[in-house]
């Protein structure tokens, strides 16, 4: 079975009751119910727990691991993100999701900013889907209507993506890369951009069926990893050395 960490700060349902209405087990609570109903194993992890949840036990029983940050990206401890930098390296998946693209993890993995323009009123948004045969896409239909979400707006300070999934659309007119997928070391990425908390973005079912999708496309492969440094030779060396 996939054991699955969902990891959030959980400072907005602490402090707002729009939030803490829409999430009462918190965005990490809500995330976690509909991935276990789909039959992974699930655990979740909160920025105030020791080591920020993400202990090595944690980590070394992680095959995917969810991130949802905001308002404390500051507060996550540099040897924490090393860690977690190590595991996706090795091989763990990583699924980051809306304002994460600016978590201390993302942006070490991206190596550029991670800036982007935003507008919070509440517009509408069509996500499209541009790579329908990716199995993030399974059971998406051409386009998810959000009525109410956060914009956010190109230029969308990544590295080039190795895969594009969705591009969303908003009421104001601008276009987002809402749905990139990275590889990093032996480990996969997937940035997911829906999820402003004070909308109630995690219980639709569609998003609810990426984010799912997306757990499945992240499950670290089984095999033996390279091996790095100084090696023995594969042939016979002897000879030439005549």
């Amino acid at each position: 079975m996939m054991k699955v960490t969902v990891w959030n700060e959980n400072r907005h349902e602490q402090g707002n009751p729009i939030v803490s209405d829409l999430y009462p087990t918190g965005i990490h609570g809500t995330i976690s119910d509909f991935l276990q109903l789909e039959g992974f194993e699930v655990r979740t992890a909160t920025l105030d727990e020791s080591e920020h949840g993400l202990t090595d036990e944690v980590l070394n029983n992680t095959d995917v691991l969810i991130w949802w940050g905001h308002l404390a990206h500051g507060e996550v401890k540099d040897e924490i993100v090393e860690k977690v930098k190590q595991r996706v390296l090795n091989g763990m998946g990583l699924i980051v999701l809306h304002s994460g693209h600016f978590s201390k993890i993302f942006k070490v993995l991206m190596g550029t900013s991670c800036d982007l323009k935003w507008r919070e009123v509440g517009e509408k948004e069509r996500l499209w889907t541009i790579n329908p045969s990716h199995p993030i896409t399974v059971e998406i239909p051409e386009y998810i209507e959000l009525e109410n979400e956060e914009m956010y707006g190109e230029h969308f300070d990544i590295p080039k993506p190795d895969e594009i999934i969705f591009i969303s659309w908003f009421e104001g007119g601008e276009v987002f890369r809402s749905g990139c997928t990275y590889t990093r070391g032996n480990g996969k990425v997937f940035y997911f951009r829906p999820g402003h908390e004070t909308y109630p973005t995690y219980h639709n079912k569609q998003i609810q069926q990426v984010i799912i999708n997306a757990v499945k496309w992240a499950e670290p492969i089984k095999k033996k990893h390279s091996v790095y440094g100084n090696v023995p030779a594969l042939e016979d060396l002897t000879q030439s050395k005549e």
